[in-house]
């Protein structure tokens, strides 16, 4: 099995949609990583009626990591609804979890990000940041 499908059948555990409350919803988008050293951890969304409440399932699995194992170095993340990443943008972290990564550790600009299962295309987190803003303060504090 290839570590892009232990990723995927490690995600896709974590999909079931349901209302936690009348107010939060959860599990309509899984990921998964895996670390610097190889290990594995998930992640769902958690969206609720007031958005500065919502986590995504990215940010849930790399907290997930750093809390259960103190590492902050992603090597790869595959993210998806209820099919793999297809293509398009599909599976490509947002903004705020793009940014939260490089602010993690600056390594992480080296993420492997599929985007497409079907075809295994990936792109770099790199790419997508290109000339990140926090850069100088990673060179600065080492």
């Amino acid at each position: 099995m290839s570590i892009w499908e232990t990723l995927y059948q490690a995600a896709k555990k974590e999909y079931h949609p349901e209302d936690i409350s009348p107010f939060i919803y959860a599990h309509n988008v899984v990921s998964a990583i895996e670390s610097d050293n190889g290990q594995i951890f998930t992640g769902f969304c958690i969206e609720s009626c007031s958005g500065v409440c919502n986590l995504c399932a990215e940010r849930v699995a790399a907290l997930n990591m750093y809390n259960n194992s103190g590492q902050t170095r992603i090597k790869r993340i595959i993210t998806f609804r209820d099919k793999p990443p297809y293509g398009k943008g599909s599976g490509i972290p947002c903004g705020a979890c793009r940014e939260f990564f490089l602010q993690l550790n600056a390594k992480n600009k080296d993420i492997e990000i599929m985007e497409n299962y079907t075809s295994m295309n990936t792109v770099k987190l790199s790419s997508l940041m290109p000339n990140w803003w926090g850069e100088d303060r990673y060179k600065n504090k080492h």
